[in-house]
């Protein structure tokens, strides 16, 4: 019996297909290059949210609808935002999130994060939110509305890749989670709130952080195999290697290793961390050659959301703002079955004497 249902197929789906084995990853029929250089993040909402929330949906015109509810979500501001003070980032988001009201579209939904979270950002180091510009495309307005100023193109381009990489990625725990509460015919706000609650868990969106800190801990090119011999000996995870679903080379590592690259040679630390994954890849290959340990998408979006000036408690927040869409997109499809998912357990527990 499979406890984590690993290879069960649970629905049909026309919006993301994953083959861990092959190294595939298509969202609507389009890899992650094809999406950055051809839709963009707003063209990539459009692309998912094609006949559920709405009919002939196009980048441009989801720029102007989630510009204009990032205007709403703004304004909603107060409604929440004090009672998030001083508690812990990632509770904050969850109640910028719970604060939406049930009947919320998909836009308002998804434009709640990206302001929620600029918002929260500003709070915490004592400075006013800056309200949204409408004509900007998310990724350019969340860093403006973090930064109070406008981010350099080439950064905003960045942020832009990373997002639109990690839309969406098959049945992850926090998008079946999401399912599952479509599926009950609960509001897509609730089954947003419960795909975050999911991701906030350690075994799925906690990862990018910790590879900065492999990283400082490694500090140099000439402690790298030292570092990697000590850690392996002592049983302890490499940060941003290994995926439950990726048996080989996550095909998002490489499309968010292009959009680091074009920052230039010196974004990122990228010459250092290259390193450091030829010879952490070399000495996992080398311990364990029976299992399939390769780069994940958690290593080059560590180094990306870095180079744009995110801090590292915001990369999880980050992560979700990114994948509300794909979550809706998916709480739409399976309200559109009309099919409550309700699988069946294996009973291993004590009988009764008469059975």
């Amino acid at each position: 019996m499979n406890g984590g249902l690993e290879g069960v197929v649970a629905a049909d789906t026309s919006l993301t297909h994953v083959d861990g084995s092959k190294g595939i990853l298509w969202v609507r029929g389009h890899t992650p290059q094809e999406l950055i250089a051809k839709f963009g993040y707003e063209g990539a909402v459009a692309l998912l949210w094609e006949g559920l929330a709405g009919s002939g949906l196009t980048r441009d015109g989801m720029r102007r609808e989630l510009g204009r509810a990032r205007l709403t979500a703004f304004a909603e501001l107060p409604r929440w935002i004090e009672a998030a003070r001083g508690r812990p980032l990632g509770d904050a988001v969850r109640l910028c999130l719970a604060a939406l009201p049930d009947d919320s579209a998909p836009a308002m939904i998804a434009a709640a994060l990206p302001v929620g979270v600029a918002a929260l950002l500003r709070q915490r180091s004592g400075i006013s939110p800056v309200a949204p510009d409408p004509g900007l495309t998310v990724a350019a307005d969340f860093l403006r509305m973090l930064r109070g100023e406008a981010a350099p193109a080439p950064i905003a381009a960045a942020l832009d890749a990373y997002l639109t990489t990690v839309i969406d990625n098959g049945f992850a725990a926090s998008t079946f989670a999401a399912r599952v509460i479509a599926s009950t015919r609960a509001s897509l706000v609730a089954a947003i709130l419960g795909g975050y609650c999911a991701l906030t868990g350690p075994l799925h969106g906690g990862a990018p952080g910790p590879v900065l800190d492999m990283l400082d801990e490694i500090g140099s090119r000439e402690a790298i195999d030292a570092w990697l011999d000590k850690s392996l000996a002592m049983g302890e995870r490499l940060m941003g290697f290994g995926h439950r679903v990726w048996r080989v080379r996550d095909p998002r590592a490489d499309a968010l290793k292009g959009a680091l690259e074009r920052l230039g040679p010196d974004a990122g630390r990228i010459a250092f961390a290259e390193e450091v994954e030829r010879r952490a890849l070399a000495a996992l290959h080398r311990r364990k050659p029976d299992r399939p340990l390769e780069t994940n998408v958690e290593f080059y979006t560590a180094l990306l959301l870095d180079a744009v000036g995110l801090p590292r408690e915001a990369f999880t927040p980050v992560f979700a703002l990114a994948r509300t869409p794909g979550w809706l997109a998916h709480a739409m499809e399976q309200q559109k079955t009309g099919r409550l998912i309700r699988p069946a357990a294996n009973y291993i527990g004590p009988r009764p004497q008469a059975a």
